[in-house]
């Protein structure tokens, strides 16, 4: 099944690759790998803000986290010429959680986009995180994501 495919299986329609917010390039190809800058998450009411341990909880920090790894895929869609089945797997996501002092779930919370890759792309989704708290984001949004894919 393609990639395509098992997205609309699971009811997920692809946004356009997002613009970039400031003097950097959404993604950046090398060889065979793809570099993606951070994505920050948004629905159909626009970003997701908030502060996990403050106003969010990790419900909704898994959500918005699956947003952005939905954004990660936009955006490699569009690294790809629009060919998502050239993805070999994704390698590395670095996750940056909005969250207070005493907030310690961010890897559960980042789990949103971790299990979202699992369960759209098999095994070639499994790959290597970090999962770090901020005191505050761009824009006041939950959670950004950047990553990095191998590619054929």
């Amino acid at each position: 099944m393609s990639i395509e495919a098992k997205l609309k299986e699971l009811g997920v329609t692809l946004p356009d690759a997002p613009a970039p917010a400031a003097n950097y390039v959404p993604y950046v190809v090398a060889g065979d790998m793809v570099y993606i800058s951070g994505q920050i998450p948004s629905d159909e009411n626009g970003l997701i803000t908030g502060t996990l341990g403050k106003d969010m909880d990790v419900e909704a920090g898994q959500a918005a986290a699956k947003r952005c790894a939905i954004a990660l895929l936009a955006q490699l869609k569009a690294a790809c010429g629009g060919d998502l089945n050239r993805l070999v797997r994704v390698v590395k996501l670095g996750a940056f959680v909005s969250s207070t002092a005493d907030f310690t779930q961010q890897p559960q919370v980042v789990n949103g986009a971790s299990d979202f890759l699992v369960e759209a792309l098999g095994e070639i989704g499994r790959h290597a995180r970090s999962a770090v708290s901020s005191p505050s984001l761009p824009l006041g949004v939950a959670v950004e994501i950047d990553g990095v894919f191998q590619i054929k």
